[in-house]
């Protein structure tokens, strides 16, 4: 069961979920406090089996626990009890600089933006971590989805963020764990909130300090995540792609018996005919459903725009 006892006001908030990280907590909240001095500063522990929350609390930090295991469970409680005209999630590993802290607040202070995302990418995360295959998953996912959206997010998974109240308290979290920042970051693509990015210095972990992301395990629940959002948000476009290599693959299968057929005025594969027919009227089937489910996700953007107005 969740501890519910982080239920603040705050102007600004930065939240800090952590699985096992005794060896980083004290820093980043020492660090993130010496950046924004006024904020209110939250660790989240997740089922740690360390002293990870008692290192955080002593470091000046407010200490609430997470029973459901992953990122997303944690991110869910605290977006729920947490009221605040800013908020900033930030990792506990010490792996992100707070230098830009001050900055992506004020963006979203002062300046309206929904989400502001600490672009690692275009700085020094892709020479830094030296995990496999981490570099090829992080530039895949971003071609994927800028290509989806059409936009220009330079770091999809970046656990460095500031956000509005208005996306908070209106972001639906379906993610349990670290799928979590894809989610958010298609769901801002997708619903037109005001999105940019800040470049910020990465380092890999202090020595002792180990990541809690599985390359595999984790990297397949990411792409899947990515896969199932472009299904739910675009379905007309997922569902074109498929009718069409349906209704090609049936068109392409159909020609040899009409030439048959025009040659000697014969239909002798009536099997291969009744199949090829049978695949055109799925792709015509799938493009209906597309149809269908577009028009459905269009009135959803349509009645969150009302309701978010009315606020």
């Amino acid at each position: 069961m969740s501890s519910t006892n982080c239920e603040q006001d705050a102007r600004v908030v930065v939240l800090i979920p952590c699985y096992n990280e005794a060896v980083t907590v004290a820093k980043v909240v020492a660090d993130v406090k010496h950046a924004l001095p006024t904020a209110l500063v939250v660790v989240c522990d997740n089922n740690s089996t360390d002293d990870t929350a008692n290192i955080a609390k002593d470091a000046g930090a407010r200490v609430v626990t997470e029973s459901r295991q992953g990122k997303g469970n944690v991110l869910r409680t605290l977006f729920r009890n947490i009221d605040a005209d800013c908020y900033i999630i930030i990792d506990g590993d010490d792996t992100y600089s707070v230098d830009q802290l001050p900055h992506m607040a004020d963006m979203v202070l002062s300046e309206g933006v929904d989400m502001v995302i600490g672009d690692r990418i275009s700085t020094s995360y892709l020479q830094v971590n030296k995990r496999r295959y981490h570099n090829s998953g992080n530039l895949f996912l971003r071609f994927f989805i800028n290509k989806m959206f059409n936009s220009s997010v330079p770091d999809i998974l970046s656990g460095l963020r500031a956000l509005s109240p208005a996306f908070v308290k209106n972001f639906p979290i379906l993610s349990h764990g670290f799928e979590i920042e894809t989610e958010m970051t298609i769901y801002a693509l997708d619903n037109n909130f005001a999105l940019c990015s800040i470049p910020v210095a990465y380092n890999n972990r202090p020595e002792g300090s180990t990541s809690k992301l599985n390359t595999f395990s984790d990297g397949f629940k990411v792409i899947k995540k990515a896969f199932s959002l472009f299904i739910h948000f675009k379905p007309l476009l997922f569902f074109s792609i498929l009718a069409s290599v349906l209704f090609l693959a049936g068109a392409i299968g159909m020609i040899p018996v009409f030439v048959e057929y025009f040659a000697t005025g014969l239909v002798p594969r009536f099997p291969t005919l009744i199949v090829c027919g049978f695949v055109i009227l799925l792709s015509l089937l799938l493009l209906v459903c597309g149809l269908i489910l577009e028009v459905a996700n269009t009135r959803h953007k349509q009645l969150m725009e009302v309701l978010m107005n009315k606020k």
